[in-house]
């Protein structure tokens, strides 16, 4: 039986046993351990389980925006070559044209439609080529109703997020008067556009039944609290769901929860009786799943003359379906980044007949920062005082809402550091002036913050008799690390080289994980890790007669009392432990967060208004950072997404019926290699007691936060031409680019 160790963060750590490891590999950049399954198609993701009797799926979306479904004809498609079924849920029985039988299956309520492109069928033929083939036949008849498509116009009855969503509103003091007495202040308003996590695997997923209950190979972030959710929806007990992810091609938050494809396999493979794969195609990706919403933001700032802020204003207005909960976040960074007494920050949801809107990479920072970022550098440049110098100005000592101390604040050390490695003494401090030949000149600049969280996370570990460790929880990798990392920390504890140490992920038949997501995976699950390997650290003390802080573990040996022992030598039997760690009273008494700065270097072409990001430098503190190397591509990954928002990245809306006009890789403009330069990462040394046993802290939202923000402030500076649409296009620049 295993025993289970739990540590609720109700105090810091103040040690934490990665100090004192002997095995060196947790901070070491070393390789991914499935990289080479990865390169050489070992690794099995979502789509690619080789399966007996498969049938293939494919989703029909509804050819209207808004309305009511009165029939779906599937005649047609029922008689295409190589069709097994059309499967509806129209109606709460389902007729199985295969078998001729009428079974019962849960009612999804896509009867009313509410956005362009919502599925309200599948199609299940023997090929994937015949299942499209024949989705095209399928004809809805509908009743069109009267959406709501106009952004701007709803903006002037927008909703205020209900209770239970997330804080959505935040005054204190008087930011009225703050601006009203300041001695310069900055008003204005910046827009973002929807945007599209765009990962590399498409959402799929494989459903089959068996008197188990339901199994589900899919692509998703988060199988542990997936898991009931799919429940749900097919009116089953979480215990007869089982979501297996053990590789996933990318997610950004947009496999986070479920997708209709999930739903519809498994309606489909209980319907026909058979396996059905439902892989979306990328346009029902861009169509069906979930995007970053749009926004439009009212940054307000007062300052004195000396750049102290007085108040600072952030109200926000975003969009998603009637009824839906989530809004983009995009002010929860101000509450803790910078000072001021009078403080506002509100958030609203304009209610659109658009795709449903959800978390993606730093939601909230990732598009809040763009405005603040780029408004700090507009007051600084009101008060002709050095950007980065204002920001220092208004670092803090504790959170300037809540009265508590932040748990670290490198702050300051970021800025000094950043600025430093990129030479930004000798920046150009002249707005448009700066320029060789056709290329104008310009270096920027802005902050990087993203709240630290913890979630519940389990994790166990087998010590098996010959030396060598299993890890098993249902915590996810979407490509960061987490097979590197949970090896890392085990390795590092138990005292066994990597190789020894097999790390077995994404199955809900494991101890359920924290899942990717909120940059709260490594620090979640390798707690869970650790805890785990501290219980089997006991049992191999008592094993050797020493207290567990005289026992080192090294290469496969336990060390202590002039003693070398192996470890097979020690252990009768294999010895298992399960650590389960849960969020507790650090995450309200102190202010958890990481920090970071961004300085870049563009040129803008004065004829055509193209941009050329050529260096970039970033510096970053997010306590321990467990692999240098997956920490650093993390970084890279999020700049690289902050120089997309900055520059190309935009769903395009049909404003008569809220259908997105560019749903693929080739209209909607990704960052390609000739778009980034070479990025200098650099992470501060910091320890972070409160976070977690490991000390570390999220680091894979944090690289996005203030990046697009940075390059939006270099153009300014390049051009003297404040942009405040993003992306920042050359139809936007033109206009105001100086004569050549």
């Amino acid at each position: 039986m295993s025993d289970k160790h739990t540590l609720t963060m109700d105090k810091p750590v103040e040690k934490s046993l990665l100090d004192s490891g002997a095995q060196g590999l947790v901070g070491e950049a070393l390789d991914r351990v499935e990289g080479p399954k990865k390169v050489s198609g070992k690794a099995t993701y979502s789509a690619e389980y080789p399966i007996e009797n498969i049938a293939y799926g494919f989703l029909v979306r509804a050819p209207f925006a808004v309305g009511r479904i009165t029939e779906i004809d599937m005649d047609a498609a029922k008689a295409a070559p190589g069709v097994v079924d059309v499967v509806t849920d129209f109606d709460r029985f389902i007729r199985n044209s295969a078998q001729g039988a009428v079974k019962e299956a849960p009612v999804q309520g896509v009867r009313d439609v509410v956005y362009f492109g919502e599925p309200v069928a599948i199609v299940v033929a023997e090929r994937y080529e015949q299942a499209r083939d024949a989705a095209s036949l399928v004809r809805i008849v509908y009743d069109e109703g009267k959406g709501s498509f106009d952004f701007e116009a709803g903006i002037s009855h927008a909703d205020i997020p209900p209770d239970g969503a997330a804080p959505a509103t935040f005054e204190q003091g008087n930011i009225d008067k703050a601006m009203a007495t300041a001695g310069v202040t900055i008003d204005g308003d910046w827009t973002t556009p929807s945007q599209n996590s765009a990962a590399m695997e498409p959402h799929a997923s494989i459903a089959m039944w068996d008197d188990d209950g339901l199994t589900l190979y899919g692509a998703y972030q988060m199988p542990s609290f997936d898991r009931p959710s799919l429940a749900d929806a097919l009116g089953l007990k979480p215990e007869k769901v089982r979501i297996i992810a053990p590789y996933i091609g990318g997610g950004f938050g947009g496999k986070l929860g479920i997708a209709p494809e999930s739903v519809a396999a498994a309606i489909a493979s209980k319907t026909t009786g058979r396996p059905v794969k439902a892989v979306m195609t990328r346009q029902q990706v861009f169509d069906a799943t979930v995007r970053r919403s749009n926004t439009k933001q009212r940054i307000r700032l007062a300052a004195d003359r000396n750049g102290r802020l007085t108040g600072i204003g952030h109200e926000s207005h975003t969009s998603n379906l009637p009824d839906e909960v989530f809004f983009e976040p995009a002010g929860i960074a101000t509450h803790f980044l910078y000072g001021g007494e009078n403080r506002k920050i509100t958030h609203d949801i304009v209610r659109l007949n658009r795709m449903l809107a959800g978390s993606m990479r730093a939601p909230g920072e990732a598009v809040g920062l763009l405005a603040l970022e780029c408004a700090m550098d507009e007051l600084a440049e009101k008060l002709g005082m050095d950007p980065v110098e204002l920001r220092k100005v208004n670092d803090c000592e504790q959170d300037p809402e809540k009265d508590i101390p932040y748990s670290t604040r490198s702050f300051t050390e970021c800025l000094d550091e950043g600025a430093k490695r990129f030479g930004w003494e000798k920046r150009n401090t002249t707005p448009g002036k700066l320029r060789e030949g056709e290329w104008l000149i310009g270096h920027g600049m802005a902050s990087a913050a993203r709240g630290n969280m913890l979630q519940p996370s389990e994790a166990r570990v087998v010590l098996n008799p010959d030396g060598s460790a299993v890890v098993e929880t249902d915590m996810t990798d979407i490509g960061t690390g987490t097979y590197t990392i949970l090896s890392q920390i085990a390795g590092e504890l138990l005292g066994l080289p990597i190789d020894r140490v097999e790390v077995r992920l994404g199955d809900n038949a494991f101890p359920p994980g924290s899942g990717s997501g909120g940059s709260f995976g490594a620090g979640s699950s390798g707690s869970s890790v650790y805890l785990a390997c501290e219980s089997i650290r006991e049992k191999l003390a008592k094993a050797m007669g020493v207290s567990p802080d005289d026992l080192t573990l090294k290469d496969g040996e336990a060390i202590a009392a002039n003693r070398h022992v192996a470890l097979r030598d020690i252990i009768d039997g294999a010895i298992e432990a399960t650590g389960r760690i849960e969020p507790g009273e650090q995450g309200e008494k102190v202010k958890q967060a990481g920090h970071g700065a961004h300085f870049c270097a563009v040129r803008v072409n004065a004829v055509t208004g193209e941009v050329r990001i050529d260096r970039w430098t970033a510096v970053f503190a997010a306590g321990r950072i467990l692999n240098l190397k997956t920490a650093t591509s993390q970084c890279y990954g999020g700049i690289v997404f902050g120089i997309g928002a900055a520059l190309t990245e935009e769903l395009v809306h049909d404003p008569h019926n809220g259908k997105i006009v560019n749903r693929d890789l080739a209209e909607y403009h990704l960052p390609v290699h000739a778009d980034v330069p070479h990025l200098d990462v650099t992470f501060l040394p910091e320890r972070d007691t409160h976070a977690n046993p490991l000390h570390a802290k999220g680091i894979g939202e944090l690289g996005i936060a203030g990046a697009g923000a940075a390059v939006a402030n270099a153009i300014a500076n390049a051009t003297g031409a404040r942009v405040r649409d993003y992306p920042i296009t050359l139809d936007k620049l033109l206009g105001s680019l100086p004569p050549v």
